[in-house]
């Protein structure tokens, strides 16, 4: 055992000591529930931390302790905990009733919403979840090219039935796939010339999400929308967590229109909810009158809880200021972090674009998912077990998501308290 695995053993230890709530709780989970979580990415040697209550940017576990919450339920948690008139748009419309059954007017008021957000939008379907938006809009891809053949870039994470690592591979839905390198513009044309008359999509996420908020790097997805023109492929855009970055998505902060769009997370103001859209054309396949024969059903689809939610939240909550301002916010931490770890002996580093990020076990320039390939992760792990006992929350895999109640005077104190722990961190000597 080096110096490394004793410190990390030991910050172990205090975890599980500080938390015998959790610890029994995981206990209990274990017996009903495999693994004791119905959330992979909670998972957490020894256990993943049980929260009982939050409010604003606090979160507040089953013993007690407090964090400012830093990880916004993976993106979803845009709002923070105190949605004000989201949470009274809730509240108002279960006065009302709870299920329909049937088609309602926030319906048709969220769908003109998006597309009046998303320049590719011209029409949009509904779904429960940002994983069956992206399962839906690959199958109308394939459904209106006539072509069988999805391709995606290993690490992907397009929802729990499309995941392109290694460890979805069980339950990935049985496409024919053609994986290729994100950023890697140069395989994806040779695989387009291999390929290209049987590919039905691309499908990509401007800023890998899951793989660790890698971004796409400059000319790389104009160069997927030049292939996909090239060769009748659509490009669709997973903005399912990026959608966040501007007022019309990742799309118009880079500057790229994609055939099909995926959304959910935020969506609906924290509420389940996720959608697809594109143009009329493509989408005319579930418009009957229109000749399309695609029939899309789903009970929650329309629920009118998350289309109360959502109407309310992108009429009322989400400015293009407010987007905007939160997109600067996590640009300036990220550069100061990246400060605090470039000077620490560590090896250690911030990956992420925007008000998303991750922290890395590597100091190496990372472009893809194969970049990060033999790091040692037990420092990373180390630092957000540090991070934990300071009172902040975050992935177990050190991945950052700012809500809009995260303020500047919560990240200063946040980056005071990260720059002890690098200094403590970087007195361990460095494993041989």
């Amino acid at each position: 055992m080096d110096d490394l695995d004793a410190v990390l053993d030991a910050a172990r230890t205090r975890y599980a000591d500080n938390r015998p709530n959790s610890k029994a709780l995981f206990a209990r989970a274990r017996s009903v529930i495999p693994g004791g979580s119905t959330r992979a990415v909670l998972d957490m040697n020894p256990f993943p931390t049980r929260m009982a209550s939050a409010k604003r940017a606090t979160i507040i576990d089953v013993d007690g302790h407090q964090y400012l919450d830093l990880l916004g339920d993976f993106t979803a948690g845009l709002f923070g905990h105190d949605p004000g008139p989201v949470g009274e748009a809730v509240t108002a419309t279960l006065a009302k009733g709870w299920s329909f059954g049937a088609g309602h007017e926030n319906e048709v008021r969220l769908a003109e919403l998006v597309a009046d957000r998303f320049a590719s939008i011209e029409q949009v379907r509904f779904a429960n979840s940002g994983s069956e938006a992206t399962m839906l809009a690959v199958t109308l891809a394939r459904h209106t090219t006539r072509r069988s053949k999805v391709m995606a870039f290993h690490g992907g994470y397009h929802g729990a039935f499309l995941y392109m690592g290694p460890a979805g591979e069980g339950l990935r839905a049985p496409f024919d796939y053609v994986l290729c390198r994100f950023n890697d513009l140069e395989e994806v044309t040779a695989r387009f010339a291999e390929h290209g008359a049987d590919i039905a999509c691309v499908i990509v996420e401007p800023l890998m999400g899951s793989a660790g908020c890698i971004p796409a790097q400059p000319g790389f997805l104009a160069g997927l929308r030049e292939l996909c023109d090239r060769h009748g492929s659509l490009l669709i855009l997973d903005e399912v967590m990026t959608s966040r970055m501007a007022y019309g998505g990742a799309q118009e902060r880079l500057g790229v229109r994609p055939d099909l769009t995926t959304l959910g997370k935020y969506l609906s103001g924290g509420m389940n909810s996720g959608a697809f859209g594109g143009s009329a054309a493509v989408m005319s396949a579930f418009d009957a009158s229109r000749g399309g024969s695609v029939a899309h059903g789903g009970t929650f689809n329309n629920n009118v809880v998350s289309m109360a939610a959502g109407v309310t939240a992108l009429e009322l909550v989400l400015t293009r200021e407010l987007l905007d301002e939160l997109f600067d916010r996590g640009e300036r931490l990220r550069a100061r972090i990246e400060s605090i770890l470039t000077a620490s002996p560590t090896p250690l580093s911030i990956t992420g674009w925007g008000s998303m990020m991750n922290f890395q076990a590597t100091k190496a320039v990372i472009h893809s998912p194969a970049d990060l390939a033999g790091v040692d992760l037990r420092w990373r792990e180390l630092l957000v077990f540090e991070l934990f006992e300071a009172g902040y929350y975050l992935a177990p895999r050190g991945f950052v998501a700012l809500s809009i109640e995260v303020t500047e005077q919560h990240l200063d104190r946040f980056l005071a308290d990260l720059a002890g722990i690098v200094e403590r961190m970087g007195q361990i000597p460095m494993p041989r």
